[in-house]
């Protein structure tokens, strides 16, 4: 039931004001369209005019996240207080056109639960006395024991041609969900859309006029490095985005829209708005610039795999583990196969996931999933894009390695595991319980899914009844592709608390109100 604004413990004072920050007292305007690539030699300073990030925190190491305007040298300083009295250095990369001018600087042998002061400066890599003003962020490192923890999670970001409107601020949710001083965010895919080019002006259903920020880049789907680049980019005109990455530290996964709409891997495009023809070929273009705009700390040069799926260890109470659901299943397809050990994870993603869930002592594993596994996503008239294919029966086809995962949690007596996922642009919460399902060799458990952030809105989908989904709330438009205008975006709330270990997840909506709450209690192997 809905709730009011419960912000325990919670005060502005977590999250202070930051000087320097851009995005903040002297902000860029949103209207930077015409800051695309930078030019290699330029007068003056270096500058970080896209702000910086924070990602993939842990106890003790986070990554740090910035973008010159020219080659540049990275270096972070890290510091108790705002004061940055005694600060320890951090010398990262030269940045330079083969990374966009995008630079990532691992911070290592950080104290536990203490709030970190950061601040980047670009320097001139041929006279270091030729240095930009500093730009200022900060997070909280994971605690070493048990602490309240605050995270959000949504997902979906400019879908459909919904850019930055700056009749409405860029994109308000965020600053919104800043507000609620989260420990992280959860960025549960649909970073971008490459496939969605984002227009001037869109004509709205009550006759009035929908406007846009846009770039060369969002003119046409993405399909070259550069394209895929300026995407990433794009959403940084936000200052209210910039101004969210200073503060909130973010946990990042992908899903397909970084490329295009329901894409697979070897598929062949039959869209003539592509001369680039290989899903794969784009898919690779697409990851590279991923890679490049956000700190994750499996992308190269941290993993010679270059992974999107990890464990990010939050502490004793929260692992979070991110599925790649994207770059290692089968062809989409009707779904009907009695056998299928490529699914929708890949064999040796499953193989990950069952161990790293059977090693970690967390009260809770939360599992971040790009798709939903009991709405019934379709892709055309025959084939599926998610887990589930409509038919209520026994496992079939992905659902197959959905089924051995839950089969493990449940004979290893894995207790704590809860699904959050996004994609489908409308916010729901189902318990799955075997005593309703079709397969029934499983514990019950929850999954919650909240989004977009600024997309469109769409109706709600049909449950499968194979692992036996009980819908407890649901919000949906009646129509597809709703503007942001008309309300629909959401975002989710999930606090535990450090004493009795106790969840409570909550369903809100872009204005802040609550939805939906659920109270789950630790120690069990299902709710």
């Amino acid at each position: 039931m809905a709730q009011g604004d419960p912000t325990t413990g919670r005060s502005p004072a977590r999250r202070t004001v930051l000087r320097g920050t851009v995005g903040a007292g002297a902000a860029l305007s949103l209207p930077l369209v015409g800051a695309a690539a930078p030019a290699q030699a330029r007068r003056g300073r270096p500058s970080a005019e896209w702000g910086v990030q924070a990602g993939d925190v842990t106890t003790t190491s986070g990554l740090v996240w910035v973008r010159a305007d020219r080659r540049a040298r990275m270096v972070v300083e890290t510091a108790a207080t705002e004061s940055f009295r005694n600060p320890k250095r951090w010398y990262g990369p030269v940045v330079g056109p083969d990374t966009d001018f995008t630079g990532r600087t691992a911070l290592h042998g950080l104290p536990p639960g203490e709030q970190i002061h950061y601040r980047v400066t670009l320097a001139d890599p041929d006279d270091p006395r030729r240095s930009g003003r500093p730009v200022h962020g900060t997070f909280r490192t994971a605690p070493a024991r048990r602490r309240d923890v605050r995270f959000l999670w949504s997902g979906d970001l400019a879908g459909q041609g919904w850019g930055i409107n700056p009749d409405r601020g860029g994109y308000p949710i965020f600053d919104r969900m800043r507000k609620l001083h989260p420990d992280f965010f959860l960025n549960s895919g649909d970073t971008i859309y490459a496939d969605s080019p984002i227009q001037e002006r869109v004509e709205l259903p009550d006759g009035g006029v929908w406007r846009n920020v846009t770039t060369e880049e969002k003119s046409k789907v993405a399909e070259t490095l550069a394209e895929f680049r300026g995407n990433f980019r794009y959403n940084l005109l936000a200052d209210n985005l910039r101004r969210f990455n200073a503060q909130v530290p973010s946990i990042v996964q992908w899903d397909d829209h970084e490329v295009l709409n329901n894409w697979y891997p070897g598929e062949i495009l039959d869209d003539d708005r592509y001369t680039v023809k290989d899903a794969s070929t784009l898919a690779a273009r697409s990851l590279r610039a991923f890679s490049e705009y956000f700190p994750i700390s499996t992308l190269p040069p941290a993993d010679e795999d270059g992974r999107v799926y990890r464990v990010v260890r939050h502490g004793p109470l929260l692992d979070v583990f991110v599925l790649d659901m994207r770059s290692y299943r089968n062809a989409n397809s009707p779904g009907r196969r009695p056998d299928d050990t490529r699914g929708i994870l890949g064999e040796r993603q499953l193989k990950w996931l069952k161990r790293e869930l059977s090693r970690s002592r967390a009260v809770w594993k939360v599992i971040a999933s790009d798709m939903p596994l009991g709405l019934v996503v379709s892709d055309g008239k025959t084939d599926f894009e998610a887990v589930a294919q409509g038919d209520p029966g026994a496992p079939l086809g992905r659902e197959l390695q959905i089924a051995e995962l839950l089969r493990h949690i449940k004979h290893r007596r894995i207790t704590g595991t809860v699904w959050f996922t996004t994609d489908v642009h409308h916010t729901c919460a189902q318990r799955y319980d075997p005593d309703r399902a079709a397969f029934k060799d499983f514990a019950p458990f929850w999954e919650f899914v909240s989004g977009p952030l600024n997309a469109g809105g769409f109706g709600a989908l049909k449950l499968d009844g194979t692992f036996g989904p009980d819908q407890r709330f649901i919000k949906a438009p009646t129509r597809a592709n709703t503007p942001p205008t008309e309300g629909g975006q959401y975002f989710g709330q999930v606090d535990i608390d450090g004493s009795t270990g106790e969840m409570t997840v909550r369903l809100r909506e872009e204005s802040g109100a609550v939805l939906f709450t659920q109270v789950l209690r630790p120690g069990r192997v299902g709710q």
